[in-house]
């Protein structure tokens, strides 16, 4: 066993993230496993031999697939060639389906045993591939609930190993310690605004939130506010845009959870973010904007009636989806005020969110991945 050999891919930081956190259990468990791989930073820390840099390929959307489409084909040729020479025991490949569906296939080729885990969002779109999916894996380790049971239907070995966030969304001081911090005094109505970690959220979903902002100020002029900006933003132009409106928004780069936890509602991009606020219990609201030709692609192809993961966890409507034309100051502003003010809608809403943790496992996912993986290797 100590000289069992596994690859792992990881094509964007999220996965560079979650391989690193199992690959640390993986060395608790077996300190002698050789380890190798395509990923970055996370997964160097963590002493996975990295023989390409997945920073270089971690895009997203079709022009940028197009513009970095030589550096993809590299990658895919030197991982090709390092399956043929080293014939790991095992390949674990973590998300990046399109890239990594494409190494399973020559894997499966090869006969090496493969792994897949973070599902491809089969149970949104294109449903019909969990059936190719299938027959170039050997196994999937799912971190939501509902997905074993899709892929037990459809025959094909799967673990639910339980959801990465459940060990990751904590925080140590109460509210009041918190709000204290943040210069709040504990009987301040909190809200939050969380337009996102991308450029292109940002430049959709900002000015909405900050239009919302603007009513609810009308509505109640004490009314505190509070901004969470990703490292990966500029947070002095974000404050700019805020500071424009004169609404005496509080811009932070803190622990986000930290700042979850010192509202008291918020209105949220879609995303893991909604997941992250399920799990500390904060009543929300989501909305989400794009282009109307990419609107219209969309509805076209997706085969679920939520867009938010809490309510696709949940698989009901726990919190109101704000879309496109509905996403509006007057219907987000309303909305807010319902959060802060109607008691049993509140508590309906709170109730709704303890289920989100349930459907997301009882924690110890990467622990649970790792022993997933030393389980396949000694079959």
């Amino acid at each position: 066993m100590s000289q069992a050999h596994v690859m792992i891919l990881a094509g964007e930081a999220s996965g560079d993230a979650h391989a690193a956190e199992f690959v640390d259990q993986l060395k608790r468990l077996q300190p002698g496993i050789r380890l190798s791989g395509m990923g970055s930073e996370a997964m160097r820390r963590a002493g996975v031999e990295v023989f390409f840099d997945s920073s270089i390929i971690a895009v997203v959307g079709l022009v940028e697939v197009l513009r970095h489409w030589g550096d993809i084909k590299q990658a895919m040729a030197i991982v090709k060639q390092r399956l043929n020479q080293t014939r790991p025991d095992l390949l674990v490949l973590v998300d990046y389906p399109e890239f990594n569906l494409k190494m399973a296939r020559h894997a499966h080729e090869l006969g090496i045993k493969v792994l897949f885990y973070i599902s491809p969002q089969v149970w949104a779109w294109r449903p019909k591939r969990i059936h190719k999916i299938g027959r170039l894996i050997d196994h999937m380790a799912v971190i939501f609930k509902f997905e074993q049971s899709l892929y037990e239907k459809a025959g094909i070995p799967v673990s639910f190993v339980g959801h990465p966030l459940v060990d990751k969304v904590k925080v140590s001081e109460d509210v009041a310690t918190l709000r204290s911090k943040f210069g709040l005094a504990a009987a301040d109505r909190v809200v939050g605004l969380f337009p996102g970690s991308r450029h292109s959220e940002i430049s959709r979903l900002l000015p909405l939130m900050l239009d919302s902002a603007e009513l609810i100020r009308q509505r109640d002029s004490n009314i505190k506010f509070l901004l969470p900006v990703a490292t990966t933003l500029d947070r002095e132009e974000i404050s700019r845009q805020c500071a424009s409106r004169n609404l005496d928004i509080d811009v932070r780069q803190d622990d986000i959870y930290q700042v979850i936890n010192a509202c008291d509602a918020i209105v949220s991009c879609s995303g893991t973010v909604t997941l992250e606020i399920g799990l500390l219990g904060v009543p929300l609201c989501i909305v989400y904007k794009m282009s109307g030709l990419s609107y219209a692609i969309m509805k076209r192809l997706i085969t679920i009636p939520h867009i938010g993961l809490v309510n696709i966890v949940a698989n009901r409507p726990l919190v109101r989806e704000f879309l496109q034309r509905q996403a509006n100051p007057v219907a987000v502003s309303a909305e807010v005020f319902e959060l802060l003010e109607n008691r049993d809608y509140r508590a309906q809403v709170k109730t709704g969110l303890e289920s989100v943790r349930e459907n997301l496992g009882a924690g110890d996912g990467a622990r649970n991945m790792a022993q997933l993986v030393l389980r396949l290797i000694e079959q």
